[in-house]
């Protein structure tokens, strides 16, 4: 049972929950369709590179008009826009019939997914501010869990022209009447709202590094999720119906540790959960890069998921924790900080492409590398190591 004072927040959160589900729904609906994608077009892994930068390119743009707006436009409206730009992209890139009807929904879904990549941390870390624990890791668990839905909705669909496809995009509107959290209903608890010296106060150089630990997060994560059906599809032959188990079994293990993750971070603390997890998800990307046939590659992307599930939200929180002052500052901070994700996916869905256009294969071996380095950056996940910063938002009570 949810206590009565906190039923209004339970609403909230279960609204955002449902948005970052959405989120995942479209973009795994999406990607888990690229080899049809590439074969409508007749695209190259260079091609496909290239629609891939496009999105990245124009979601970085996304965010940043999330940054700018923020400091006049409550995050909820923010989120609601992007929800329906995600919802006409997604439609357009799947039922267009023509190539430039095609590349028109990639710059639309493009610019939605930067919005509301931005404005659903914005709302999350808000109400992990107001629940004074943990709560990141679920949220992100919720994108997670939409993106199954998207991985199974694609494998019961595989046999349909693409163009049907396109129905995924009615869902992002549905989810517009979504009981989002109200700029008000934090407006109170702001301790620096109206001092133009608290920008000053930021501390770039930790957020930074908790940056670098995102971007490894999001090379890993978009390289296995992009590339994954291309992978098995092209290089392990597997069969066009399983082409999506690329992406679903990596998913499952993502949502299990993620619904897992707000109780192991109180437990552990946050640098010992993401050093291991860098471990494992190197063991498995040399699974991946190594494997003989389909459903070893498929067991190693399961394996990669469970090891970097966490990075992520844990990112996030770090980050709201680390600008602190007035909601308006940690909108624009995370909308900022959000850029991360997107350099990220630069480096996992075009770099992998790139160094695997002639054997996709080699195209894993630079995440595997890469995803070690979250072993040094934990440290600066860890409150002891990241210090007093004037204007925190508190960690707050553990749950208990």
């Amino acid at each position: 049972m949810v206590p009565p004072d906190q039923r209004p927040l339970a609403r909230h959160r279960l609204a955002v929950a449902g948005a970052f589900a959405t989120q995942g729904f479209v973009f795994i609906g999406l990607t888990t369709r690229l080899p049809d994608i590439k074969d409508r077009w007749d695209l190259t892994e260079l091609g496909i590179s290239g629609v891939l930068l496009g999105i990245v390119l124009l979601a970085g743009a996304g965010s940043v008009l999330a940054e700018k707006l923020s400091a006049r436009t409550p995050s909820a409206a923010l989120l609601r826009a992007g929800l329906v730009l995600i919802a006409v992209g997604s439609a357009l890139m799947l039922a267009s019939p023509v190539w430039p009807g095609h590349l028109a929904g990639v710059a639309v879904y493009g610019v939605g997914l930067g919005i509301v990549d931005a404005s659903t941390n914005m709302q999350a870390v808000a109400l992990e501010h107001r629940y004074g624990r943990p709560i990141l890791p679920s949220f992100h668990g919720g994108w997670t869990f939409g993106g199954l839905l998207g991985a199974a909705t694609t494998l019961a669909t595989a046999h349909l022209d693409l163009g049907w496809a396109a129905i995924i995009a009615v869902v992002p509107i549905l989810m517009t009447a979504g009981a989002f959290l109200p700029r008000e209903a934090t407006a109170a608890e702001d301790r620096s709202a109206g001092d133009p010296s608290a920008a000053l106060g930021i501390p770039w150089r930790p957020i930074l590094m908790v940056g670098l630990g995102m971007v490894v997060f999001y090379m890993v994560d978009t390289a296995a999720q992009t590339w994954g059906a291309v992978y098995v599809d092209e290089v392990l032959d597997a069969p066009s119906r399983w082409f999506a188990l690329a992406t679903l079994p990596y998913l499952v293990a993502s949502l299990a540790v993620r619904l897992a993750g707000d109780r192991l971070v109180q437990q552990y603390g946050a640098p010992p959960v993401l050093r291991v997890g860098a471990v494992v998800a190197c063991a498995g990307l040399a699974v991946v890069t190594f494997a003989p046939t389909w459903p070893i590659a498929v067991l190693g992307f399961t394996i990669v998921g469970a090891g970097v599930s966490v990075v992520a939200p844990l990112s996030f929180s770090a980050a709201a924790q680390l600008a602190g002052g007035s909601t308006e500052r940690v909108d624009a901070v995370i909308a900022r900080f959000n850029q991360f994700n997107y350099v990220g996916g630069l480096l996992g869905a075009v770099l992998t492409g790139v160094v695997g256009q002639d054997q996709l294969r080699f195209g894993f071996v630079v995440p595997m590398v890469l995803v070690l380095t979250l072993i040094p950056i934990a440290r600066w996940f860890s409150p002891v190591d990241r210090g007093e910063v004037r204007g925190a938002i508190p960690a707050g009570t553990p749950d208990t």
